[in-house]
């Protein structure tokens, strides 16, 4: 059985300890790691957009339910 089937078989409980070992890990060394530059862009166009009444700002929780809505 491959990691992946073998991820995909554990309970939901399992899977977020796996996640946030797998986060700890990334983040030990995060000085390792940049931003590439288009995240960079894309927040300041996003800065600019939220500053001239262009982007609506709206709760996570609502991100996320819009965002699962757009990938069903």
């Amino acid at each position: 059985m491959s990691l992946l089937e073998s991820i995909h078989e554990l309970s939901n409980i399992e899977k977020i300890k796996v996640m946030e070992f797998l986060w700890e890990e990334l983040t030990i060394e995060e000085d390792k790691y940049s931003s590439p530059k288009w995240h960079k862009d894309a927040l300041i166009e996003t800065e600019r957009l939220v500053a001239e009444g262009k982007e609506k700002l709206i709760d996570w929780n609502e991100a996320k339910h819009l965002l699962r809505n757009d990938f069903k």
